[in-house]
C-alpha cells in the first residue's frame, strides 16, 4: 500500500501535471472567444512548432517539469536545426496537447464523478451526469466514489509517463546532436590525457635535473660546482612550477588561452637547464621556428623537453646533440646522445610512447632508438601545413 501512494510524494507527479496543463490555459481562453471552433489552438501549433527557438523553450520545459533531474540530457535544449527537427517539434506540441485535453477532462470530470456517487447514496438526484440521471438513489453508490479517484490517480500518472516518454523520443538529440555530444567527449578525454602529459614531461623534466644536479654536487666535493648546481635546481624548480600553474589553469578555467603554454621559442630553456646539469649540449635551430603553427610548436616543445629527460635520467651527463630544422613544409626535431656502455636504456617509463603520441596526433612519425653509431637517437618529424 505504501509503495502505491508513494508517487504521491514525488514531486515529479505534480510538475508533470502542470506541464500538461500549461497549453489548456490558451485553449481556455479561446474557449471563452469560440466554444464551437476548439481545433483552431491545434491549428495554429503546427507554424509554431516550425519556429526553431520553439524547440529550445521545450525541451528546456522538459528537463525541468518531466524528469526530477534537471539536467537530463536525454531532451535537447537547442534550437530546431533541420526540418526533422521541426517536424519533430510540431508532432511533440501536438501530442502535448492532446494529453492535456485528456488530462484536464479527468482532473474535472473524474471528481464531478466521485462527489455525485455520494450525493446519489444521500438521496439527492444526478441531472448533470447522463449516465446517473436516471439512476434510483441508494447508500451503495458511496462504496462506487473511490473509484473515479483511483481512475484519477492512474490517468495523472499514466498520462504523465506516457509524456515524459513523448518527450523523449520528439525532444531527444538528433542524431548530429549525439555526434557533437560524442566529439565533445572525446575532446574532453583527449584534453585529460594532453594534461597527464604536460604533467609528466614538465615535473619530470625539473625533477630529472635536480637529481641529476644533486647527485653531482655531492660527488664533486667542490662549493663552487655545488653553489652552480643549487641555482640550476632552483630555477628549474621555479619553471617547472610555471609550467605546473599554467596545467592547473588548463583545469581552472575552461576557455584559458592554450597561448599561455611554451612553444619552441622558448627552447632556449630546456637547453640552459640541461647545460646546467652538466650536459653538453650542441643545439642547432634551423629555419622560421617563430611561424611554426601553434599546436605544432608547443608540441615540440614538449617532444624536445621529454627528449633530453631521458638523456640526463638514463645516460647522465653525456654530450648531446639537438637538431631542430623547419624546412619544406615540415618540423624535424633531432636529439642524440652517447649510449652508456654501448647499451640501450630506454628505462620503464611512458616518456617515449608519450613522443610517439605525440607526433601521431600532430600526423607525424617519430623513431627513437640505437643509431648503429653507438648513440641513442630521437627523431621527430611533424607537418606544419
Amino acid at each position: 500500500m505504501v509503495r502505491f501512494l508513494r508517487p504521491l510524494i514525488r514531486g515529479t507527479t505534480y510538475t508533470r501535471l502542470l506541464h500538461l496543463w500549461v497549453p489548456m490555459l490558451v485553449v481556455s481562453v479561446w474557449a471563452l472567444i469560440d466554444d464551437t471552433t476548439l481545433w483552431v489552438p491545434a491549428a495554429v501549433l503546427v507554424p509554431i512548432g516550425f519556429i526553431p527557438a520553439v524547440r529550445t523553450g521545450e525541451g528546456v520545459q522538459a528537463r525541468l517539469l518531466l524528469t526530477p533531474d534537471p539536467e537530463d540530457s536525454a531532451f535537447s535544449v537547442a534550437p530546431s536545426a533541420t526540418w526533422r527537427d521541426r517536424m519533430r517539434t510540431v508532432v511533440w506540441l501536438e501530442l502535448r496537447m492532446l494529453l492535456g485535453v485528456l488530462t484536464t477532462g479527468a482532473c474535472v470530470w473524474l471528481p464531478i464523478v466521485s462527489v455525485e456517487l455520494v450525493r446519489l447514496a444521500l438521496g439527492y438526484r444526478i441531472d448533470d451526469i447522463p449516465v446517473l440521471r436516471d439512476a434510483a438513489t441508494h447508500w451503495a453508490y458511496a462504496l462506487l466514489a473511490p473509484l473515479p479517484l483511483l481512475g484519477l490517480y492512474g490517468a495523472v500518472l499514466g498520462l504523465g509517463a506516457l509524456a515524459t516518454a513523448g518527450a523523449r523520443t520528439f525532444l531527444g538529440p538528433s542524431a548530429a546532436e549525439r555526434l557533437a555530444a560524442l566529439e565533445e567527449r572525446t575532446e574532453q578525454l583527449l584534453e585529460r590525457t594532453r594534461i597527464a602529459r604536460e604533467l609528466h614531461d614538465s615535473i619530470g623534466h625539473a625533477l630529472t635535473v635536480a637529481v641529476v644536479q644533486a647527485g653531482a654536487a655531492r660527488t664533486a666535493n667542490s662549493p663552487e660546482f655545488t653553489d652552480r648546481a643549487l641555482t640550476a635546481i632552483e630555477e628549474t624548480g621555479r619553471a617547472a612550477l610555471e609550467d605546473l600553474e599554467r596545467v592547473l589553469g588548463v583545469l581552472r578555467e575552461t576557455e584559458r588561452p592554450l597561448s599561455a603554454r611554451p612553444t619552441l621559442a622558448d627552447a632556449d630553456r630546456l637547453l640552459e637547464s640541461a647545460r646546467a646539469s652538466g650536459a653538453t649540449v650542441d643545439a642547432e635551430v634551423t629555419g622560421p621556428v617563430e611561424t611554426l603553427p601553434g599546436p605544432v610548436s608547443r608540441e615540440g616543445y614538449r617532444i624536445l623537453q621529454e627528449a633530453l629527460t631521458n638523456v640526463l635520467r638514463h645516460a647522465g651527463t653525456v654530450p648531446a646533440r639537438v637538431r631542430v630544422a623547419v624546412a619544406d613544409g615540415a618540423l624535424t626535431l633531432e636529439v642524440c646522445n652517447a649510449l652508456l656502455d654501448g647499451r640501450a636504456d630506454p628505462g620503464r617509463g611512458s616518456g617515449l610512447r608519450g613522443i610517439r603520441e605525440r607526433a601521431a596526433l600532430l600526423g607525424g612519425h617519430a623513431h627513437t632508438g640505437p643509431d648503429g653509431a653507438g648513440d641513442w637517437r630521437v627523431r621527430v618529424e611533424l607537418p606544419t601545413g
